[in-house]
Formats: structure tokens, C-alpha cells, sequence
């Protein structure tokens, strides 16, 4: 894609992620881009996206925010993940193509109890709907359950060549299965079995605990200076 779009860059404000450093955000606010196919090429351009709104970092002095995305046709598990598929072998998955009524209090029991420290905390059905809810492409929810009881939703976007992890959610007294990483070894597990090349992960960040654990799948890929290199176990 050649052609020129218009971008806006955001205020300086303090990062979430980095309490020392200011962040900074590139947004794609031409309507051209506000579709599924563009929004490809922006993911394969380090952009995300939040609700309908898509941005990359852009800050003046910190590059610590790395695009990261599994390679899941040629993914192998570790024997950690191995682990924690077999630790969980009595959930079951649903796939919903909506959101459902039942995904809120979730959502409000895992930001209230594991994520009290956040920016989404506390939590409101308006400030989910527009975090969760898109219209520029197709949406998954990938539902784990255990027995009667929806404990985690993965919400996944369908991309042409790609899976792309937005958020997951989970009920917090199951917090000691690992459904982070099981959510993202299930997706994996989808990708593979639609033929999909990727599954993009967002960013990864060394230097902060809450988003240094996404280079732990092999093999992937980092955008540096433009460029996705591999990385191999």
C-alpha cells in the first residue's frame, strides 16, 4: 500500500507501562483505513488497535514497545505449555462470533480482582463495550468453560493471513491454571487450523512484568526498525 493517509499524533502523556518514561501515540484517523484489508497491512505495520480506534507507539525517546506475532504454522509447544494444556484438559472451548451478556461480569470480576492497580480499573459496561467492541474487521470470542461455568473469553480478531489476541478475561479463583497462556495456545491452536500464517500478540515489553511474557512462544517474529525478524528457540 503506497498511498498517502492522514495520521494524528496524540499528547505527551505519562506511559502505562514504563512509570519513567512518556508515551506518545501514532493514530490512523483516515477513513480509508477504517476497514478490515487496511487494517492488515496496519498490524503488519506495528499498529493495534483499542475498540475501534488504531494507533502505534510513537515516543520521542523510548522504543521499548515491540510488535511481536507467532509464527503458528510452525509453533512447537514448550514443555511448560505442555504442561499447563494438559493441566487444563477438563475445560472445553466455544467459539461465539458476538459478544454475550454473560462476558461483562467476567470482565468486572477480573479487572476489580486482578487488575485493581490498572487504568481500567474500576471497571464500567461503557468503558468495555468501546475497548472490546470493533466494527473495522470480523471478531471471534473463544470461551473456555469448566463444566457450567464460562471462566475466561478471549477476544480475537480475524485477519486475512493473521489472528490478532486483543484481550483476554478470566474468572480470578482460576488464576493459578495459567489461562493467559492457555488462552494464547488455544489461539494458536485456531490459527493453525485456519490456515492462518500468524497470530499477533501486540506488544511486547521487556522492562514491565505485565507484558514481558509474550517472547515465550517459539518461533516468532519482532518488528525492529521496520524489519520482522525471527526468533528461534
Amino acid at each position: 500500500m503506497n498511498k498517502s493517509y492522514q495520521l494524528a499524533i496524540s499528547q505527551t502523556f505519562p506511559c502505562n507501562y514504563l512509570p519513567e518514561q512518556q508515551e506518545r501515540l501514532l493514530i490512523a484517523i483516515d477513513k480509508q483505513l477504517q476497514s478490515a484489508k487496511p487494517y492488515a497491512w496496519l498490524m503488519s505495520q506495528g499498529f493495534r488497535r483499542s475498540g475501534d480506534q488504531i494507533y502505534r507507539p510513537h515516543c520521542i525517546n523510548c522504543h521499548a514497545c515491540q510488535s511481536l506475532r507467532i509464527l503458528a504454522q510452525q509453533f512447537t509447544p514448550s514443555k511448560s505449555q505442555k504442561r499447563i494444556v494438559k493441566k487444563n484438559s477438563a475445560f472445553s472451548q466455544k467459539i461465539n462470533n458476538q459478544m454475550q451478556e454473560n462476558y461483562y461480569p467476567l470482565y468486572e470480576e477480573y479487572i476489580s480482582k486482578v487488575h485493581a492497580d490498572g487504568t481500567m480499573y474500576p471497571p464500567n459496561y461503557q468503558q468495555y463495550q468501546s475497548f472490546i467492541e470493533c466494527h473495522l474487521i470480523e471478531q471471534i470470542f473463544i470461551e473456555t468453560w469448566h463444566r457450567e461455568q464460562l471462566i475466561s473469553v478471549a477476544v480475537t480478531d480475524i485477519l486475512e493471513n493473521a489472528l490478532s489476541a486483543v484481550y483476554t478475561f478470566y474468572h480470578p479463583d482460576y488464576r493459578s491454571h495459567g489461562l493467559g497462556v492457555y488462552s494464547i495456545l488455544t489461539q494458536i491452536e485456531i490459527a493453525k487450523n485456519m490456515g492462518k500464517e500468524f497470530l499477533y500478540l501486540g506488544y511486547h515489553i521487556e522492562g514491565c512484568q505485565k507484558m514481558n511474557y509474550k517472547n515465550k512462544y517459539y518461533p516468532h517474529q519482532i518488528l525492529t526498525k521496520n524489519t520482522w525478524l525471527t526468533v528461534n528457540k
